[in-house]
């Protein structure tokens, strides 16, 4: 089922979900199948999977560092397929444009479409560690909204090198990104918000924000974003701070905010066990507020262990 018809059949309820990483090469993804057990109790209607884009790494060779292309996190496909089997629960795999030519988007979507797979979130991805600023990738897209082109286009059975007439085609629910506190790199919210209108014209029919800590940011994003004509349904994402690290990692990598109150919370921890715990109780507050502002999903960012993303959902669900 489509994300969206999800939101309808709930009927104004707030419903929860999830987003999940894909295991390193080596690791078993019995491991990914624990940290999603606990959270099943909640019903997500539906789960993300993130795709992870090439990285370098170095090989020792003959006494030199031979510098090497691979993709640390592959799989987000199988691990959706697996996880729609094993759960019955459908499942969201993010198709980004670094690291990915058309066709090899093309593949992934006719993939998807293959397996029963009817959500998929469009993202351009991050630049490369060795990159100041993204770059596409040689035959690929270099913006979001090119990649939620190519989907629709799918759609409509329009291929890359060919337009096939068939009662077929795929019919992929798309989800895009959205920036409260404005993407890194858009000069002005006012322009974001141009860039994501932009998209949503183009077909996206949803919207996951980035993480935020003060929602008075997304109820102010979600208003701008109704200003100019954007009706499609704007899903919070939250992210329980884990530990002391986050506090300036996530400002540094994200261009976000931390509420005062949260930092001084934060520093009066003495151990991150103790700052996991602040991030769960700011969680649980900041959900019971959106949730009793009616939004239609509350989202979070689990990432690795889920037993923090499991205590916010029993205090709200």
């Amino acid at each position: 089922m489509k994300v969206t018809d999800h939101i309808t059949n709930a009927k104004g309820k707030t419903l929860f979900s999830f987003e999940i990483v894909p295991p390193v090469k080596g690791k078993n993804i019995q491991e990914l199948y624990s940290n999603i057990d606990p959270l099943m109790e909640f019903k997500p209607p539906f789960i993300d999977v993130t795709t992870s884009r090439e990285e370098t790494i170095y090989v020792k060779k003959e006494g030199l560092l031979d510098r090497k292309t691979t993709r640390m996190r592959p799989g987000t496909v199988g691990i959706c397929a697996s996880i729609q089997h094993k759960y019955d629960v459908d499942t969201v795999p993010h198709v980004i444009c670094g690291g990915f030519t058309k066709e090899e988007t093309e593949y992934m979507l006719v993939d998807c479409h293959y397996l029963g797979i009817q959500n998929v979130m469009a993202l351009r991805g991050d630049a490369r560690s060795e990159q100041k600023y993204f770059e596409a990738t040689d035959g690929g897209h270099p913006f979001a909204i090119d990649l939620v082109k190519q989907i629709q286009d799918l759609n409509c059975g329009k291929y890359l090198h060919e337009t096939i007439e068939s009662e077929h085609c795929s019919d992929f629910c798309i989800g895009v990104a959205g920036y409260p506190e404005k993407h890194l790199e858009s000069p002005s919210l006012q322009s974001d918000l141009k860039r994501l209108k932009e998209k949503v014209d183009a077909g996206a029919d949803y919207v996951v924000t980035q993480m935020f800590f003060d929602n008075k940011k997304y109820f102010e994003f979600v208003e701008a974003a109704k200003s100019i004509g954007i009706t499609v349904p704007i899903i919070p994402g939250i992210k329980p701070i884990a530990v002391k690290r986050h506090m300036q990692l996530l400002p540094q990598v994200f261009r976000i905010d931390m509420p005062q109150d949260l930092i001084e919370a934060v520093d009066g921890c003495a151990t991150n066990k103790d700052v996991r715990k602040v991030g769960i109780e700011w969680a649980i507050q900041q959900s019971k507020e959106l949730k009793a502002a009616g939004v239609p999903v509350l989202h979070y960012y689990s990432m690795g262990k889920s037993d923090n993303i499991k205590a916010i959902a029993e205090a709200l669900f």
